[in-house]
């Protein structure tokens, strides 16, 4: 088995580094979705993780699927169609499956390119980071094909329908500066200063309480799709729940209600 994923975990931060810069972290084989599913299943069992990285070695974030296997036909894309679709739902569509659902928040550190399915990899952590030197592109569509692997889905989410369109329809490459202007990234960085910022950001989640971070994330997850009255029945429900924890209760106690006190209400 390949080493494609390197985990390491200081403290409550997990950084996962997609390890195949030869191939500029292409998404190639079952072996290598295997490993990033694990890794996200292995982060929902510690309830001490509190923050994830990901980010690619090299100079590229993930090059996408593995065109050398597309033009002859070799793995995820031999056989039959039929085949082929099942080896997309039991292989690649695990990712997006997995690590949407990470528990704990996710940070995409993109020091590269991020083409394909690398530019939908991005888009299932809920925040991006960019270098200077990142690119991005659904460029399914340039080789016949389309988001096969939940870009469809997540793209205009992060961007809104007519920009998403646009991306897709054309599978253009656009800059850090343009993945910025729509709002695809949340802030663009030298690239020596990538991992850096997104320590730094992962070390303010963490300062929260693990299990208000993944309750909140989970929250925040299901506004996107339930009515208001829903959302609010499941606020109260968490709410609920975050009240009798110890790290709520043990910071509550950390606070004066003294005429001098500058305590902060919720």
């Amino acid at each position: 088995m390949s080493n494609f994923v390197i985990y390491e975990q200081t403290g409550g931060i997990v950084t996962l580094t997609l390890n195949s810069p030869e191939t500029r972290n292409a998404l190639s084989d079952e072996d290598e979705y295997l490993q990033i599913v694990e890794s996200c299943e292995r982060i929902n069992r510690d309830d001490s993780v509190g923050a994830v990285i990901l980010t690619g070695a090299g100079s590229c974030f993930c090059a996408g699927g593995n065109v050398k296997d597309m033009k002859e036909q070799n793995g995820l894309f031999s056989g039959d169609p039929l085949a082929i679709a099942n080896k997309y739902r039991r292989g690649i569509q695990q990712i997006p499956l997995a690590l949407y659902n990470v528990e704990a928040p996710t940070i995409a550190a993109v020091n590269g390119p991020a083409i394909g399915a690398g530019c939908d990899l991005t888009l299932m952590c809920d925040i991006r980071l960019a270098s200077e030197k990142a690119e991005f592109a659904e460029s399914f569509v340039q080789f016949g094909l389309i988001p096969g692997d939940g870009g469809a889905w997540l793209l205009q989410r992060a961007v809104g329908p007519s920009k998403a369109y646009e991306m897709a329809f054309t599978g253009d490459t656009i800059s850090a500066q343009e993945a910025f202007d729509c709002g695809l990234v949340s802030k663009v960085v030298s690239p020596d200063d990538l991992m850096t910022e997104a320590q730094a950001m992962a070390d303010r989640i963490v300062k929260n309480p693990a299990r208000a971070l993944r309750l909140s994330k989970r929250l925040m997850r299901e506004a996107m799709h339930v009515r208001l009255d829903t959302l609010l029945e499941m606020s109260a429900a968490y709410q609920a729940t975050a009240h009798k924890t110890e790290e709520h209760l043990e910071r509550i106690d950390k606070i004066s209600f003294g005429p001098n006190s500058e305590a902060k209400k919720e």
